[in-house]
């Protein structure tokens, strides 16, 4: 979950085992009717609420980048990592948690995982509301095919684009529509907790963004993700947090302040993937590694894959 107060402090939420015990989570989710409008019809006007949203989001980003943050250089000489700090990384990202769920909401508490990832393939579909404008679509379901591709590469691991069929969901939805979505949720996710649901359908002006990856009772095999992306974010701020959550749903579920460079940090001094987190990502899906280890099983192993990516720790 990416949010902020005037200034973003980068949050994610990736849950395993957000469906209560006994609700089996389908991986191919019933086929529904497009929520999109036909390219012919005409958008809605946003709402007043939408509006003032879109302003404020305006002046965040213009904020940061008067800041020198949001960089989209991925890095450079100024950010130097190395081994040690690639494992160490990789570990507080890949096999802790940002945020559990206590008494029906969720709460900022780090704790100890499990390394979870995808193990069948993912398929990416992208559902815009009624309400979002075509450029927006456009713009950004070119962003997401492009970003999938390099996901792909870097992981390793069958990850595609589709219009139908989908198992992460990444929905770009205004204000308006994403607190009426409720019902939308279930049918993606059947079985969904009611937590989940006031999660997304609540999200205050301060999260920006946020995703929720779903495994099958006590497994640590993703099956289903969904990704809410606010349609009022101005387009570096909707492209980062496109890139963030898709990375984080597939198994990287926590920020580090020490990942430099990179965008699991709540710092928002990047914007956009860097070469640092590409490394991540193939660490995370190297078969050496498997699902359900914790930490002290797969450090090492990251150790070892780390050392061979970047040479040995410096």
């Amino acid at each position: 979950m990416r949010t902020g107060l005037g200034i973003t402090a980068g949050m994610i939420i990736a849950l395993a085992g957000c469906v209560p015990s006994g609700v089996s989570v389908s991986p191919n989710p019933p086929e529904r009717p497009a929520r999109a409008v036909t390219p012919e019809a005409p958008i809605p006007a946003p709402s007043a609420a939408s509006l003032a949203l879109s302003r404020y989001y305006a002046r965040v980003q213009a904020d940061l980048l008067a800041r020198g943050l949001l960089r989209q250089d991925g890095g450079g000489p100024d950010t130097p990592f190395n081994a040690r700090m690639l494992t160490e990384n990789f570990v507080r990202i890949a096999l802790f948690d940002e945020y559990t769920e206590r008494a029906g909401i969720m709460v900022a508490r780090e704790t100890q995982s499990r390394l979870r990832r995808w193990a069948r393939p993912v398929r990416v579909e992208v559902t815009y509301g009624a309400m979002v404008a075509r450029e927006i679509r456009d713009r950004d379901s070119a962003a997401v095919e492009s970003y999938v591709r390099r996901l792909a590469r870097a992981t390793g691991h069958p990850i595609t684009t589709v219009r139908r069929g989908g198992n992460f969901h990444v929905l770009v939805l205004t204000e308006d529509e994403r607190r009426a979505y409720g019902d939308e949720l279930r049918a993606l996710v059947p079985g969904v907790s009611d937590t989940v649901i006031r999660t997304v359908e609540n999200m205050s002006r301060s999260t920006f963004c946020l995703v929720f990856a779903f495994s099958q009772g006590a497994s640590s095999d993703y099956v289903n993700a969904v990704a809410v992306i606010r349609a009022e974010h101005p387009d570096l701020l909707r492209l980062s947090c496109l890139q963030e959550e898709i990375a984080q749903g597939l198994g990287l579920a926590n920020d580090s302040p020490r990942a430099r460079p990179s965008i699991f940090n709540d710092d928002e001094e990047f914007a956009l993937l860097t070469t640092h987190d590409e490394l991540l990502l193939r660490m995370l899906y190297d078969p050496r590694l498997r699902p359900g280890m914790t930490s002290a099983e797969a450090g090492p192993i990251a150790e070892e894959i780390a050392d061979e990516l970047v040479g040995g720790p410096s």
